[in-house]
């Protein structure tokens, strides 16, 4: 095969690739930024629930000794100074009202460390992100047969198969976990209460770290594989990243037309200004530049018109034709051509030379400015 039938070959796969829809490019940040303000964005609750079972446990262990103390002494309190208490709603509401303090402060240190844990893993994940794209109602929702659809879909089967896996798991866990205590759970009737709540929680505490500890390395996998499907999603054809580019950029025929309308419309004022011109300096032929000098209003020679080659030519055919004077002097054009645009003033360097073209000009038509 040659080069050139290599090349056409490639060409029309491209083309083909391109008209057949087929999603094959990353997502360009206009369509990332779009998707995530609908709320589509890369999460993980495994990822939250694993870190926020974590932090409970871990809490727990740190205050077990904090949690130990506060119940013993609220149990004390019931079974030895208020069991022979009168019964009255005074007392019963004051009761109330204590042992609801003293529950707030049991559970405090779990529902805050765990609130903080959801906070700061929510916040690493999505960042900061309000929408209620989620709360408006759609009825394709309602769809039966798009819904029979989900039920039976790739991601319901991968979620299937990650909640098997995860009772899998902790049941292997918490197997392993009491067969590894078997010897001193037979031997607990020997044993006296204080030891035998003092095993029972050490052995819930290891084993609700070491399910958490499990649950989130599965949680690591899952938002990996969230991110993989996240942006399997929001792919783009290049049909789209093309329609997208002209919505941002607006169509390039169009802006080349608006460009072009704006040129002749820009070279159609400029050539209007020539007659009110004092004098063209040219090239002679590359060149020219319509000089204009007010001396009430104005402080230095101003430049209200200039071209190269066609432009040049056309303004001094208008200068021409509206009788005003055109004088060659190839450096000053050139400088003044380059140095400055349309509606600045000359530069100071230059005033010298403008100044003498001027005299001679207005020398000629038999005035002085």
């Amino acid at each position: 095969m040659s080069e050139t039938e290599e090349k056409t070959r490639m060409k029309l796969q491209l083309d083909l690739q391109l008209f057949s829809g087929e999603k094959t490019e990353k997502a360009t940040p206009k369509k990332r930024q779009d998707t995530r303000k609908k709320g589509q964005v890369v999460k993980s609750a495994e990822l939250s629930g694993a870190s926020i079972l974590l932090i409970v446990f871990l809490i727990m262990m740190v205050f077990s000794n904090f949690y130990k103390e506060r119940i013993v002494r609220l149990f004390t309190d019931i079974f030895i100074n208020r069991l022979s208490m009168d019964i009255t709603g005074e007392n019963v509401m004051a009761l109330m009202m204590r042992y609801g303090i003293e529950v707030l402060l049991l559970i405090a240190p779990v529902l805050l460390g765990a609130f903080l844990v959801a906070l700061i893993v929510n916040y690493m994940q999505v960042g900061f992100l309000l929408v209620g794209e989620g709360l408006k109602p759609k009825l394709e929702k309602l769809d039966p047969i798009k819904g029979f659809k989900n039920i039976f879909s790739l991601r319901s089967l991968v979620e299937f198969a990650k909640s098997i896996l995860k009772m899998s798991l902790i049941g292997y866990l918490v197997y392993s976990t009491i067969k590894g205590y078997q010897s001193d759970i037979a031997s607990l009737s020997h044993f006296s209460l204080d030891a035998i709540l003092h095993f029972a929680a050490s052995i819930t505490l290891s084993l609700g770290i070491k399910i958490a500890v499990a649950l989130m390395i599965l949680a690591i996998f899952d938002y990996m594989y969230q991110k993989y499907d996240h942006e399997k999603k929001i792919r783009m054809s290049k049909q789209d990243i093309k329609d997208e580019y002209k919505k941002m950029e607006g169509d390039p025929l169009i802006k080349g037309k608006i460009r072009e309308r704006q040129r002749r419309m820009a070279m159609q004022r400029m050539m209007q200004e020539v007659p009110n011109a004092d004098v063209i300096i040219t090239n002679p032929t590359h060149f020219a530049v319509a000089l204009k000098y007010e001396g009430s209003e104005m402080e230095a020679p101003q430049i209200i018109a200039k071209g190269q080659d066609y432009v040049a030519l056309r303004i001094k055919e208008i200068a021409k034709e509206n009788g005003v004077i055109t004088m060659e002097n190839k450096p000053l054009a050139r400088a003044l051509f380059q140095r400055a645009e349309i509606g600045d003033a000359i530069p100071a360097d230059l005033f010298q030379a403008v100044a003498e073209v001027l005299a001679y000009v207005y020398k000629l038509k038999g005035r002085t400015k």
